[in-house]
């Protein structure tokens, strides 16, 4: 069982909505929280900074984009380089893989209601 030294929800403890800490109920709960989604998306093609990732994420506030790059790390999603850019792991790569078809969704959503 992973351990994170805060509310990072993590697989094999317990998350909003399930006591057991089922992988997949831990996953929509860090994916459920403000803003994540947005980060990962927005470091989908490189290294970014913590000014121009908050500036690209309309400018969320700095305490928020702490704490959720913090939980973000805490559950190898992310990391920061040695250049202090924060960046997709192997997994958090793996993750939008994973999500890549839900933009297609959107897409076509969006085309459907255009038409």
């Amino acid at each position: 069982m992973l351990k994170g030294t805060d509310k990072t929800p993590l697989p094999g403890k317990p998350v909003r909505a399930s006591k057991s800490g089922r992988a997949i109920m831990a996953t929509l709960d860090l994916l459920g929280r403000r803003w994540t989604l947005r980060i990962i998306w927005e470091l989908r093609e490189g290294p970014v900074g913590f000014r121009e990732l908050q500036a690209r994420c309309e400018n969320m506030s700095p305490s928020v984009l702490s704490t959720r790059l913090r939980e973000l790390k805490t559950a190898k999603v992310l990391e920061a380089n040695d250049d202090r850019r924060w960046t997709l792991t192997d997994h958090g790569q793996k993750l939008i893989k994973a999500i890549a078809p839900l933009n297609k969704w959107a897409e076509d959503w969006r085309t459907l209601l255009q038409s």
